[in-house]
């Protein structure tokens, strides 16, 4: 069963009724900056679990690139800038290792009091979202079964809902990342739309 014919009807399987416009707005007295930070992170380590689990169905032989669409195979810019093809499990590694050496980095995510951020964050947080953004896409596309099977689609929809409406209040998201091109449509597109229906996301 592909996630296409899988997604009618768990679509509305989440953990949060209503809208995630409420949750993702960004509290009083809290520099927004920081507010963005603290919820990549949430929203790595969260994503970062589920993952886990999937890893024994998510290989080499399985999942031979990092597909999110029926023609849609996200490339990898090497240390060449050439931009190659990688087994999923590979492209996914390479995503979380790296934002894990970011978070670690307190120039890039300072914890610290009085340490500012750096002129280069927005650019750099955008960047991260758009990596999480294509491994969310490729489990909803190659691995939602085996979610369905977990019984975890609740907690996973809620996840990805959550991470789509923050990215569009605080500008990370491009639409276009989330739909892929006319010619190789990404699958994560038909929950976008579904879920804009359903009022879960705000346009």
């Amino acid at each position: 069963m592909s996630f296409f014919n899988s997604i009618g009807p768990f679509v509305e399987a989440a953990l949060v009724v209503g809208n995630f416009k409420t949750i993702v707005m960004q509290p009083k007295h809290v520099d927004v900056m920081e507010w963005v930070a603290f919820n990549m992170f949430d929203f790595y380590q969260n994503l970062n679990l589920f993952y886990g689990v999937l890893t024994e169905c998510c290989t080499s032989q399985s999942c031979p690139a990092m597909a999110a669409g029926p023609q849609l195979n996200y490339t990898w810019i090497n240390q060449d800038r050439k931009s190659v093809q990688l087994p999923a499990p590979t492209y996914i590694d390479y995503v979380m290792t790296w934002v894990q050496n970011l978070l670690d980095d307190e120039n890039a995510f300072p914890t610290r009091s009085g340490r500012d951020f750096s002129p280069s964050f927005p650019s750099t947080i955008k960047h991260v979202y758009r990596q999480l953004l294509r491994v969310f896409a490729h489990l909803y596309y190659a691995h939602y079964p085996q979610i369905l099977h977990l019984r975890s689609e609740p907690h996973f929809n809620s996840l990805f809902a959550h991470f789509l409406a923050f990215g569009k209040e605080y500008e990370l998201l491009d639409v276009k990342d989330v739909k892929g091109a006319p010619n190789a449509p990404a699958g994560i597109g038909l929950l976008w739309e579904r879920w804009k229906e359903m009022g879960i996301l705000v346009s």
